[in-house]
């Protein structure tokens, strides 16, 4: 029951920074965004967002990991190992919306018009495609509540299958191609705004390498064909 309630309250606290995130890169409903707030100077606003973006990349860099999690699964219950990474994960995220330095000057674009409302269009059809990949590929077991829930009834996990379901199809990482639609897509580009999606971008960029060298791992020659078939963000199919 405790590991239940952990794995909820981990998943309860992710929901809602992740619903604070859209409105901090939005720049809409929330207390703080990500060109709110009074701008200092620029040298040290800088050098504190690329630590803040280090320290997200390094904790999902190193937890996500299939050898740390062997390791780290002889210290913290198997049940609750993934719902301590969506913890970890998400107060690395809060640490970001909370620290982050504006830096308003220059403004890289600006539209307004047809062109603004495209690019809102583009933003939340990049959350949508985010969060509907989720669910295409278990989206409680991602956020380790499925694990907490077996553990109350002492039954394994099952392995998980490869499949390629809809979006996954035509892309493999439709859930990053989702979040580079968000980072990009916004009427207002600030430096601030451009230093955020420049830099979490190339975490993405990084992320993947690491994370497909692990399913080549974990699924073998299945996802090599995969990986020469589909392409890695941007959607298309190679033919036979």
């Amino acid at each position: 029951m405790f590991a239940i309630l952990y794995g909820l309250a981990a998943y309860a606290f992710f929901a809602a920074t992740f619903l604070y995130v859209v409105g901090f890169t939005g720049g809409f409903m929330v207390a703080k965004t990500i060109d709110g707030g009074e701008a200092g100077p620029i040298g040290p606003a800088v050098a504190i967002d690329l630590l803040l973006l280090g320290v997200f990349a390094v904790q999902h860099s190193i937890m996500a990991r299939r050898s740390f999690k062997r390791w780290w699964t002889r210290i913290v219950p198997e049940a609750v190992e993934r719902s301590t990474y969506v913890l970890a994960a998400t107060l690395a995220l809060a640490l970001i919306v909370w620290q982050w330095q504006p830096i308003p000057e220059p403004v890289v674009w600006s539209v307004d018009g047809l062109a603004a409302t495209a690019m809102w269009i583009v933003f939340g059809l990049g959350w949508g495609v985010l969060l509907l990949s989720t669910f295409l590929i278990d989206h409680f077991h991602l956020f380790g509540l499925r694990q907490v829930f077996a553990g109350l009834s002492s039954r394994a996990v099952p392995e998980a299958e490869f499949r390629t379901p809809l979006f996954y199809r035509y892309v493999r990482h439709p859930l990053y191609f989702g979040f580079i639609l968000t980072f990009w897509s916004v009427p207002t580009m600030t430096a601030g705004h451009l230093l955020f999606s420049a830099g979490a971008t190339g975490y993405i960029l990084v992320g993947i390498w690491f994370e497909e060298r692990d399913l080549v791992h974990q699924f073998g020659d299945a996802y090599r064909r995969y990986r020469d078939q589909v392409g890695m963000l941007l959607p298309w199919r190679k033919t036979s």
